[in-house]
């Protein structure tokens, strides 16, 4: 395994994480009732394997459902002293609820303290005034680490790139977790930023947010050789310096060893000339399918859903209909677009729905495909199906 560097953490931190999200038997956490002998076996075989990887850094949430409850039950038989464990609360209205919901985690965990504790989903302008307003979480969470209960403080983000710089910029945070990977790398400005003030910089869901890579269209396939999608995110995200680990969501152990498998050859030299042919290819392919002007172009001028007819999210729905279109990410994007509407500020904005595209003229003079787009619109919203989706975390 390799570690990096966790910015001003100064912990070593190994590439690949293992994340918990899916350990979970119920996404309700008073469920406990539901978590099996056979279940409960698999999470401590996943972290075991993880361990034997080197992947010593643990990260759930309370919003994971019963996973904290499991994690916990998990590390009475692994090497606590051994392991980095993350866990993340959500911004409340008062510090004395964040408080209260932290010791909660602890219980469910079955430790005193973490070594990582992350605000979970600062996504929008009201849960960053949540966090650092004074008697704020932040605030909380100093009087935490003062007592040696909290190492290292942090935020996980589902948010636009302005709002994680707002956040960054702070200057109160020593890690970030957010989504960057080679199909949406729309928050590289905060990344920059992160590394500007020596943050540690973690990836989330690599693989099922980076294009649902664990079961990739036969196109992807195909253009990603010699390597396998999953190989190639992975080396994609690592071959920048300012990425330090990569989340790996597993549900059983074999789970982790292709990720692996790309960690090992990080270190061989032909692997960033690979890396940079397969993103070329992908480019190549996006533009002799979308056209280059297009690709150059399409994102311009558009507005934000807020100021939008109906909350339509334009810009997020014409990039699934750009990754269906010249990737064959449908299934991704069927995925995604379904989730407009049901996904709070964790995925904003709605889908077109019953919306006449023709009504959303009138917002995109500024874009130089205004013609066009209601059409595109309409297409996206037929091939997608417009069927709802439900977004894979509790409700905090």
């Amino acid at each position: 395994m390799e570690y990096r560097r966790f910015g001003k953490t100064e912990l070593r931190m190994p590439v690949l994480t293992a994340g918990c999200m899916r350990f979970q038997a119920s996404w309700k956490a008073e469920e406990t009732d539901k978590i099996t002998d056979e279940g409960q076996a698999n999470v401590l075989a996943c972290l075991r394997r993880a361990l034997e990887l080197g992947i010593n850094h643990v990260e759930t949430a309370r919003g994971y459902g019963t996973s904290e409850y499991q994690v916990g039950l998990a590390l009475k038989a692994l090497p606590r002293e051994e392991i980095l464990l993350q866990t993340k609360v959500g911004p409340t209205e008062t510090g004395e609820q964040f408080l209260a919901d932290f010791e909660d985690s602890m219980t469910r965990l079955g430790v005193d303290g973490v070594d990582l504790l992350s605000i979970h989903g600062i996504n929008n302008a009201e849960k960053l005034d949540r966090s650092v307003r004074p008697g704020g979480c932040l605030d909380v969470l100093a009087k935490l680490q003062a007592a040696g209960r909290v190492q290292h403080v942090g935020f996980s983000t589902h948010g636009p790139a302005e709002i994680v710089v707002k956040a960054i910029e702070t200057g109160r945070f020593e890690y970030v977790n957010l989504h960057w990977f080679w199909i949406d790398q729309t928050r590289w400005p905060a990344v920059r930023a992160a590394t500007d003030r020596d943050m540690g910089v973690f990836i989330i869901s690599p693989t099922d947010k980076g294009g649902k890579l664990q079961a990739p269209s036969e196109k992807l396939v195909r253009l990603c050789k010699p390597l396998s999608p999953i190989a190639f995110n992975d080396l994609f995200c690592l071959g920048h310096e300012e990425v330090h680990t990569l989340s790996i969501g597993a549900s059983v152990p074999t789970d982790y060893d292709e990720h692996n498998g790309a960690v090992e050859r990080l270190g061989e030299a032909d692997t960033p000339e690979l890396v940079r042919q397969i993103v070329e290819r992908l480019e190549g392919e996006c533009r002799a399918v979308l056209g280059e002007t297009w690709c150059e172009t399409w994102g311009e001028g558009l507005p934000g859903w807020p100021d939008t007819p109906h909350e339509v999210n334009i810009p997020l729905i014409l990039w699934l209909y750009n990754l269906a279109k010249a990737l064959d990410l449908v299934e991704y994007a069927k995925g995604r677009y379904g989730l407009l509407g049901n996904g709070g500020d964790w995925f904003p904005g709605s889908k077109l729905g019953d919306v006449d595209p023709a009504e959303l003229a009138g917002v995109l003079a500024g874009s130089p495909h205004a013609e066009k787009i209601p059409a595109l619109l309409a297409e996206a919203h037929a091939l997608f199906g417009g069927e709802d989706s439900k977004r894979l975390q509790a409700e905090e």
